[in-house]
């Protein structure tokens, strides 16, 4: 029996930018956006980023896209963002900090993104 380890670069890319995905959000969202459209929005992010992971690793790889690993990878990166909003970037105030670079509603004023 054979053990191979083997990680491709797509599914790492991947993870990465799942794990980014809710600063992505908050970037484009502000602070008085409901949690439905920001939870919305986030979905949306991860199934561009499962969807296009697969793409990649097809293309890269000279083979038929997978509909099945793709939606198993966007899957994959909502749950991992879900993660790491809860568990890391909502208690460290990234999230919120992220909310108030680029998108800023109206009549709210524009606090500075010190980290």
């Amino acid at each position: 029996m054979n053990i191979v380890f083997n990680l491709p670069p797509a599914l790492l890319i991947g993870l990465l930018v799942s794990t980014l995905l809710p600063i992505l959000t908050g970037l484009v969202t502000t602070r008085v956006t409901s949690s439905a459209v920001k939870a919305i929005v986030l979905a949306g992010l991860a199934a561009l980023t499962g969807l296009l992971t697969e793409l990649g690793a097809s293309i890269s790889q000279g083979v038929a896209y997978d509909l099945g690993v793709g939606l198993v990878l966007m899957l994959t990166a909502f749950l991992v963002a879900v993660a790491m909003h809860f568990g890391l970037w909502k208690p460290t105030t990234v999230s919120a900090k992220a909310q108030s670079v680029l998108v800023v509603s109206p009549g709210e004023p524009r606090h500075s993104a010190e980290f």
